[in-house]
């Protein structure tokens, strides 16, 4: 990925209100465009005047968050860059403060137009009521807060980024130490586990306390908007209108009784196919029967030029989309030193373009991630014509939908990177991925469900929650002599330090998409349809309906958890006989 590509993006479409040459870093420019919307917001003489002016408030907010965008971008890519750490903490500290109170005006602007009542119900239902969300939950005092909340964040990013070890002789990243985890040699895996745990435990301080300077904002946040906890606060902050905090306790309990049980059986077959006697943390991403790992590409141009190969034989024109992220440099897939951890799609609002980040060092689980992070794109460019802003941004519960689905859509296509019989051990190994994450997803969510409902507790009880946890919904290995190691296992969650409560999303759409992929194992053609209408809806609807229009149910009781489990068993003895 060339940063100048960022440099380089036209707007969509032609800027009407925000002007051509701006430094969007610079308040003293941005301001008098604030205030000529405020004015404008008051004076609206009609509904056909307010939906226009709806779209100049979506100019301008598009150019903005593409500014901030294009920030963080450079600054994950190269986290060791003091430019470009410089350069976006200037924006999160001197444009975000700024503008908060301003955006607040304008949302009150709306709202108090009386000309609202005449705009198509319809259309901006789901508006309105983010609107006055919005609205109901802001707090000047929460500003700074805030502002230093996403500092922590950043800070944590940069601590985890900074993170190598050094393996026969080279300088490794955590992610690229990673590989050595899938070698048949059980010495060798041992010896790479122990290295990246133990670097990861010497950061164990800091990164407590970064979590914890966090966690005291975040009740603070909370508190100043009226809220008895911050989890409270956080369901109305992430739009969660369809369920509540006890819907995502009986999503815990659904996949203890029916997921857990599986992934531990899988586990143990593990155990007994590599003939011994106890698990250990490293053998459980070997290939069992102690083949040579899967290593499907090498470097970030042959895994771009393959899966765009496979996007489109899913589709062709899911195939013509990737192919402009490629043309256009909008990938940055290998891991190195200085890259933040983890992976993302982050939208380009006023180019209406996706960029894919992750750290690729030749693993199935990096094919794996660019097909997930591929249908993140295919979401933002089905959203590419949506004028509002707002209805550019979908439920998350909806985005991870299209990521996972796609993971599961291109599972018949392997062989683009594979052989056959290694094809086959792909998809297995995807499906007992699946398997493993449900139960993960449930720890890392019930686990902050007790974060947030214990205020003030101590960092010994933090860890025997986790510890607790990790009994109730995790496997059979055995972390004997690793005790430091297992009890800091969460800190390499980047969510629970930048997007609090962000999770359950996960385990949600997983179960969302697993119907995807059945509707399009009866009917291809169909269920691609069906999937991409739904992409296309954007924000527009409320929850429930995206996921009828991609013709799934928005579910995840017992109810829809059981019977998916089922199918994953069943699966997983399919791919075995083959």
């Amino acid at each position: 990925m060339s940063v100048a590509a960022l440099d380089r993006l036209k707007p969509l479409q032609p800027r009407r209100f925000v002007p051509e040459r701006i430094d969007l870093g610079d308040w003293a420019q941005l301001e008098p465009l604030l205030q000529r919307l405020d004015a404008e917001g008051a004076e609206l003489p009609d509904a056909q005047a307010l939906e226009a002016w709806l779209l100049r408030v979506s100019e301008f907010g598009a150019a903005l968050y593409q500014e901030e965008a294009r920030r963080y971008i450079n600054m994950t890519c190269q986290t060791d860059d003091p430019a470009s750490e410089a350069a976006f903490l200037a924006f999160v500290e001197q444009i975000e403060p700024r503008l908060k109170p301003w955006l607040q005006k304008l949302d009150q602007r709306y709202l108090a137009c009386p000309h609202r009542a005449k705009l198509p119900p319809s259309r901006y239902e789901v508006f309105d009521r983010d609107t006055r969300k919005d609205v109901e939950l802001f707090r000047e005092e929460n500003v700074p807060l805030q502002t230093e909340q996403a500092k922590l964040a950043q800070q944590y990013q940069k601590t985890m980024g900074a993170m190598t070890v050094t393996f026969r002789g080279e300088e490794l990243t955590v992610l690229q130490a990673g590989r050595y985890l899938e070698e048949p040699e059980r010495a060798t895996r041992e010896q790479v586990y122990r290295l990246i745990s133990e670097r990861r435990l010497q950061d164990r301080e800091r990164i407590e306390e970064l979590y914890e300077q966090l966690l005291g904002l975040r009740e603070r946040i909370g508190r100043n908007a009226g809220f008895g906890s911050f989890r409270e606060y956080a369901f109305k902050s992430n739009s969660r209108f369809d369920y509540t905090p006890a819907d995502c306790e009986a999503f815990h309990d659904a996949v203890e009784r029916h997921v857990v049980p599986l992934a531990r059986k899988l586990q143990e077959r593990r155990r007994r196919i590599m003939g011994l006697e106890q698990l250990r943390p490293w053998d459980l991403g070997v290939d069992p029967r102690g083949r040579p790992p899967l290593r499907p590409f090498q470097g970030a141009q042959e895994l771009a030029e393959k899966s765009h190969e496979i996007f489109r034989r899913i589709d062709p024109s899911l195939g013509d989309d990737f192919k402009i992220l490629i043309e256009r440099e909008l990938l940055d897939l290998e891991s190195r030193k200085g890259k933040a951890p983890g992976g993302y799609q982050h939208s380009l609002e006023e180019a209406r373009l996706p960029f894919i980040f992750m750290n690729a060092v030749g693993l199935q689980r990096d094919v794996q991630t660019l097909l997930h992070e591929g249908g993140h794109a295919f979401h933002a460019l089905a959203m590419r014509q949506e004028p509002l802003l707002s209805y550019r941004h979908p439920p998350l519960e909806f985005c991870e939908v299209a990521s996972m689905s796609m993971e599961l859509l291109a599972g018949p296509h392997l062989e683009v990177f594979y052989a056959k019989e290694n094809a086959d051990r792909a998809r297995r190994t995807h499906r007992e991925e699946i398997v493993a994450l449900l139960p993960w997803i449930a720890t890392i969510d019930a686990f902050q469900h007790w974060v947030y409902t214990h205020a003030g507790h101590t960092r010994a009880e933090r860890r025997d929650a986790w510890l607790a946890t990790r009994r109730r919904f995790g496997g059979i290995e055995d972390w004997s002599g690793l005790e430091e190691a297992e009890a800091c296992l969460w800190h390499k969650q980047g969510h629970l330090f930048g997007a609090p409560f962000y999770y359950i999303e996960y385990g949600i759409a997983q179960l969302g998409a697993l119907q995807v992929w059945l509707n399009y194992l009866n009917d291809p053609r169909r269920a691609l349809a069906q999937y991409r209408a739904g992409l296309a809806l954007g924000r527009s609807r409320p929850l429930p309906e995206l996921f009828a229009a991609a013709g799934i149910r928005f579910d995840f009781s017992a109810a829809a958890v059981k019977p998916l489990a089922e199918v994953l068993e069943r699966e997983l003895a399919r791919l075995e006989e083959a």
